[in-house]
């Protein structure tokens, strides 16, 4: 099943595949021969370090190819919703404090809550799906439940 991305967040998987490839892959392989050449590698914790970093290079490396094979771009910037969908910018505010919230729905891998993106498979992605201006959702968190009005749904170029 494709999994929804914004042409951002598909160029920072692709820039960071690119990076690992081209980049890390190389210096990680010259990091192997160059402990290799300091002799006995059954106590050589520079050889060790770097056949365990090139471990983890490989596993990035396959793990953006899937994500970047299921992904779906999702044009975002002019387009038209009555209701929230992924991509969506939607001002909130929070019932009991009055506080004004922003987030935008993206894919799980461009969350980043210091840019208000928030997952639309997180708690409050999940309840803001295909609701509209006027709506109220309620969120459970950890210490209560939370009540929102949503305000505002626009959609901006991300």
């Amino acid at each position: 099943m494709p999994t929804p991305i914004t042409k951002k967040g598909y160029e920072a998987l692709k820039a960071e595949l690119d990076r690992l490839r081209k980049v890390e892959r190389l210096k990680n392989i010259e990091a192997i021969a160059e402990a290799r050449a300091h002799g006995d590698l059954s106590e050589n914790a520079e050889y060790d370090a770097a056949k365990e970093r090139q471990g983890f290079i490989e596993s990035r490396i396959a793990e953006l190819e899937t994500k970047l094979a299921d992904a779906r771009v999702v044009e975002i910037a002019g387009r038209i919703s009555e209701t929230i969908v992924f991509g969506a910018t939607v001002l909130v505010v929070e019932q009991e404090s009055q506080a004004k919230k922003q987030y935008t729905l993206v894919g799980q891998d461009e969350a980043d809550m210091k840019f208000n993106k928030i997952s639309v498979q997180s708690p409050v992605g999940r309840a803001l799906i295909g609701k509209r201006v006027g709506d109220f959702v309620e969120v459970k968190t950890p210490v209560k439940m939370v009540e929102y009005e949503v305000m505002e749904i626009k959609f901006e170029e991300l």
